[in-house]
């Protein structure tokens, strides 16, 4: 027996370095059923191949749902054998969670009694006295896990084996620590899904301060250590969180912002070489460079997206934006080239990919495609057809789940028809439509809001309606419209 070997205080058989206790397990487990009696495992058991194929197989799991269906034991009565948590055992067998930790392991073996002859030898309780012999390492580098060359001792192949895969097993080890459990990732996911879908209907800072803050515990996750799987998921999310905020930081007016967010979320996306996100990202900046006087930018930035888009809503947002910028050029014919692009999209049917199935301002659906639609008819002049879709619109969002009720899009789509109206000479109607938009409260006029009723504002001024006391009224009512400003406290909970 080795210098540094310890005996069972029980029978003296030599004792596994894994086991921290001073008995061996068959004695432990004698001196347990001493104080209570517990469930035991009949020894026929050990006899069949299909269990003695997965101890030695080191696939405890299914070692475990065996031995539990033949000696009719449940979850529990494994984990009071073993130590293990219930919850555990049960993730063990279904293939969900592995256990490579050899403490663990052992303890596992042991506690169900696992004769000798089937462990092997890191787990065998006692083994034949050696003679150590040294057989150097000799492979590229230097020698693993810190054990200097020509210092493995061995007696034999056999023993060799054992001590490869007991050091294999070490390095998994190290390799599976995690900073971050599938349960807390399960719990991020379902806070950005909460944070997408209140987006659309919530004052834009509340939105703003959850995502920051959510954000901020990806970024530090992130820092840490975790198997490349759950390295790829925190990645999306991070990705996805820095969408939102690009999203949030352009709805403030703040292009600036928004572009760096939208450059993280696109370096994630390349760290994961993840499409989905891709196209997501480049479908935003599309967005933004609409929004200002990069149109040919954002057209560039639309046909990029394409090659990377999904079918499904995803690629009817892309095709949306493509019309839509084209029509803020005057460009008719890729505009209406688009729209058919969108009904094509329309027609496919497809499963939510990775960004939208968050929902919320991370999905398209068909009031916000009719809202799109309006919007393009209406940059192109076709008023009738701009207010029969932007009346769609409003309708779809009126009749839906509130929760999904977007005020930004229902309140630009009425600005769509009061233009409509007021090219039509149909004052009053377009008096009703921009009430409401009036009427909302500060924290939720948008940036994009202000634009539009300032483009209103103009036609009221026209001087074919000089002499209407009703345009008058209206110009100076929206005269003025005051929309978030980066520059107030419009952040502040």
């Amino acid at each position: 027996m080795r210098k540094d070997a310890r005996a069972c205080a029980g029978c003296g058989c030599r004792l596994s370095q894994y086991n921290l206790e001073d008995l061996c397990a068959a004695c432990s487990r004698d001196r347990r059923l001493d104080v209570r009696p517990g469930p035991s495992i009949p020894d026929a058991i050990w006899r069949d191949s299909d269990i003695q194929t997965a101890i030695a197989n080191w696939d405890f799991g299914l070692a475990s749902r065996l031995i539990r269906e033949q000696a009719g034991l449940r979850q529990d009565d494994m984990a009071f054998m073993t130590g293990l948590s219930q919850s555990f055992l049960s993730m063990l067998e279904s293939g969900g969670r592995r256990l490579t930790n050899l403490e663990k392991a052992a303890r596992f073996l042991q506690g169900i009694g696992t004769p000798d002859a089937l462990l092997a030898p890191p787990f065998r309780e006692s083994t034949a006295p050696v003679t150590p012999c040294r057989v150097p390492y000799t492979g590229p580098g230097p020698s693993p896990l810190g054990v200097p060359p020509g210092t493995h001792d061995v007696t034999d192949l056999n023993e060799l084996a054992s001590q490869a895969a007991t050091q294999s097993l070490r390095f998994t080890e190290q390799l599976t620590k995690t900073n971050v459990s599938d349960v807390e990732l399960e719990g991020i996911e379902s806070t950005l899904t909460e944070i997408a879908g209140a987006y659309v209907h919530a004052p834009l800072h509340r939105v703003f301060t959850n995502l920051v803050t959510t954000r901020d515990h990806l970024f530090s996750l992130l820092n840490g250590r975790q198997p490349p799987a759950q390295t790829h998921e925190l990645l999306l999310l991070a990705g996805t969180s820095c969408l939102l905020l690009a999203h949030a930081s352009q709805n403030l007016g703040d292009e600036h912002a928004a572009i760096a967010q939208l450059q993280t979320a696109w370096t994630f996306a390349e760290q994961a070489d993840h499409n989905d996100l891709r196209a997501w990202v480049k479908g935003t900046a599309a967005l933004i460079a609409e929004w200002s006087t990069r149109r040919q930018t954002a057209l560039d930035y639309t046909r990029q997206a394409m090659l990377l888009s999904p079918a499904g809503e995803t690629r009817i947002r892309i095709a949306a934006i493509e019309a839509r910028a084209a029509a803020r050029m005057g460009d008719r014919t890729t505009a209406l080239a688009a729209l058919e692009d969108l009904q094509r999209a329309r027609e496919q049917q497809a499963a939510p990919d990775a960004l939208t199935r968050f929902g919320g301002l991370l999905a398209f659906p068909e009031a916000k495609q009719e809202y799109y639609i309006g919007g393009t008819f209406a940059l192109l002049g076709e008023h009738q057809l701009a207010e029969r879709h932007a009346t769609a619109a409003i309708e779809l969002y009126e009749n839906g789940p509130k929760e999904q009720r977007s005020y930004g899009d229902e309140a630009l789509a009425r600005l769509d028809i009061a233009t409509a109206r007021v090219a039509a000479g149909e004052i009053e109607g377009a008096g009703e439509q921009l009430q409401p938009i009036l009427e909302l409260p500060a924290e939720r006029r948008i940036r994009q809001l202000g634009d539009a009723m300032h483009a209103v504002t103009k036609l009221l001024q026209e001087p074919r309606l000089t002499r209407s006391p009703v345009a008058r009224d209206l110009a100076d009512a929206t005269r003025g419209y005051q929309a978030i400003d980066t520059r107030t406290k419009a952040l502040t909970p």
